[in-house]
């Protein structure tokens, strides 16, 4: 990328309008690699062509990178919707700094207020469609509780295609294993409304726990704990890819 001004690098990373960046500045507020920067004029390479990690700078002595588009994976905890504007639950954005809001950040799919676990975000309206989309048939992975015990007919059921209302074919799995008395794990590659709850009532069981751990090839982080969010880096967005070519 070309040098930018730094009032506009600020203003493009979600910390306010420009004249809200030019005040930070003028404020003292901002260092660039370190350096202490009052001038809102000053230009700097951004260093960053895509969602890696470029320039880096601080502000109010919190330190960011410059990145071209946000890419991210959020733990999604219990009870939140994934909605800007929820109805009955928190919204999933208020676990997110503003800046990231700002920056017009959207959830890619949507998990359930009860369900957890592996939410992607973005700002880039091209990522979002791509891994939104049913038509990739992108594989996701589902940790299930059981109300009642998992046995080999329930897998076979799941596997072998289930009927569901509205829907003119069965619906089967791409994959499933017992993993505990009262637990699956659950492949699917479409994203109909609550389409694990129904095919496991629809093959004689229920959902008391629904946890997603894995998008294509891309696992949920172990080190984030509910409600925790991080940058996805390259090799992030390189295992997302790989896991949903596996899954053609």
């Amino acid at each position: 990328m070309q040098a930018m001004q730094i009032e506009r690098l600020l203003h493009s990373q979600g910390f306010g309008s420009r004249k809200d960046c030019r005040a930070l500045l003028r404020a003292g507020y901002v260092s660039v690699a370190g350096v202490p920067c009052d001038d809102p004029r000053a230009e700097f390479d951004p260093g960053s062509k895509d969602g890696s990690p470029g320039l880096e700078f601080t502000v109010d002595d919190e330190i960011w990178h410059f990145r071209a588009q946000a890419y991210l994976m959020l733990h999604k905890p219990a009870g939140y919707e994934c909605s800007h504007k929820p109805t009955f639950h928190p919204s999933v954005f208020t676990l997110l700094p503003p800046q990231l809001l700002n920056r017009g950040v959207q959830c890619i799919g949507r998990l359930d207020q009860d369900t957890t676990g592996l939410l992607l975000l973005s700002d880039d309206g091209q990522f979002i469609h791509q891994w939104s989309s049913g038509k990739k048939r992108t594989p996701k992975v589902y940790e299930i509780g059981l109300k009642h015990a998992a046995d080999d007919a329930l897998v076979a059921a799941l596997l072998a295609g289930v009927e569901l209302h509205d829907e003119p074919t069965p619906i089967a799995a791409a994959a499933c294993e017992i993993t505990a008395s009262h637990a699956l794990r659950l492949t699917i590659t479409e994203g109909k409304y609550h389409q694990v709850k129904r095919m496991v009532a629809a093959a004689g069981n229920r959902v008391e726990t629904l946890h997603r751990s894995r998008v294509g090839g891309l696992t949920l982080d172990p080190a984030l704990k509910p409600g925790e969010w991080r940058w996805l880096e390259a090799a992030d967005i390189a295992a997302l890819a790989a896991g949903a070519a596996d899954g053609d």
